[in-house]
C-alpha cells in the first residue's frame, strides 16, 4: 500500500488496479516456490483485467519471483527491490544495512543487486518479522515499537552502517520509530518512492502515460475486505471505496 500511495501521488491520471492476496499473506515466511506460485496467480489475475504494466509491490515476491513473472507475462514488470537498490547507491552509502522479511533477507537479493551496481559496497541484512504486524496495528509511534526497532537494528548499528534500506513496503509506516533509533544522520531508503519514479519513467519511455484527467483506483482482495479497508485507510489516509473480494488460486 505504500507503493500504491506513492503511485497515486506521482501518477494521478493513471488507473490503478490493486490486488492484495489477503487470504495468504504474509509471503515473507513462505518458501520461494510457494511465493512464486502465488505471485504468478496474482499477476495472471491482473493481466486478465487488461493492465498495461505490472508493479510487484512486495519485496519478497520481487526477490524470488520477478524473473519468472517477466518471462511469462507479455507486459512490462517492475519490482520494488531494484529501484530501492539503485536509490541506495545513488545516495552514496558505503556501508548499507537492509531490513526486510525473512524471505527477502534469506534470498540475498538486495546484496546481489547492490553489489552489481557497486561491487565494493558492504551490505549487512537483518530480518525484522515483527515490523509488519506493528505497522498494520497502527503502532508507528508506540513505545513498544521503538523498543523492538532498537532490538532489531542494534546489530546493524554496531556495523556502523551509513544507509538503511527499508526492504519491505510496510516498513515506511514505522519510519518515525526507526529514525528515533538510528538518529538524524542515517540515510533511509524507501523503495516505494523510487519504484513510483521508475514506473513513471518507463511509462513515458514506452509512450504509455495516460491522458485522462483523473485515473482512480480499484482494489481487489482474496479474503473478506473489512480488515483490508481498515488497514488501507492508515496507508492511504482515506477510505477505500471500491474493494472487491476475488478468488485467484
Amino acid at each position: 500500500m505504500t507503493v500504491c500511495h506513492a503511485l497515486i501521488q506521482r501518477l494521478p491520471h493513471e488507473r490503478l488496479l490493486y490486488l492484495g492476496d489477503t487470504a495468504r499473506v504474509p509471503y515473507g515466511t513462505k518458501s520461494p516456490a510457494t511465493v512464486t506460485q502465488y505471485a504468478l496467480e496474482a499477476a495472471r489475475f491482473l493481466q486478465a483485467q487488461g493492465i498495461k504494466l505490472l508493479v510487484v509491490a512486495c519485496n519478497t515476491a520481487s526477490a524470488v519471483a520477478l524473473p519468472i513473472l517477466r518471462e511469462q507475462l507479455r507486459l512490462p514488470v517492475i519490482g520494488v527491490l531494484e529501484p530501492g537498490a539503485r536509490a541506495a547507491i545513488a545516495a552514496g552509502g558505503d556501508r548499507i544495512g537492509v531490513v526486510g522479511t525473512e524471505g527477502t533477507v534469506n534470498s540475498g537479493s538486495y546484496e546481489r543487486a547492490l553489489q552489481v551496481l557497486r561491487p565494493e559496497t558492504v551490505v549487512f541484512s537483518r530480518a525484522c518479522p515483527l515490523f509488519v504486524p506493528l505497522a498494520e496495528e497502527g503502532w508507528a509511534d508506540h513505545a513498544v515499537t521503538r523498543t523492538i526497532v532498537g532490538e532489531y537494528l542494534a546489530s546493524l548499528l554496531d556495523e556502523e552502517i551509513d544507509t538503511l534500506v527499508l526492504g519491505c513496503t510496510h516498513y515506511p509506516l514505522l519510519k518515525s520509530a526507526i529514525r528515533s533509533v538510528v538518529g538524524p544522520d542515517m540515510t533511509l531508503i524507501d523503495s516505494a518512492d523510487a519504484t513510483a519514479e521508475e514506473v513513471e519513467e518507463l511509462l513515458r519511455s514506452e509512450d504509455l502515460l495516460s491522458d485522462r484527467e483523473q485515473g482512480g483506483q480499484e482494489f481487489f482482495v482474496t479474503d473478506v475486505p473489512t480488515r483490508f479497508q481498515t488497514i488501507g485507510r492508515g496507508f492511504l489516509g482515506e477510505n477505500l471505496q471500491l474493494v472487491t473480494q476475488v478468488q485467484i488460486g
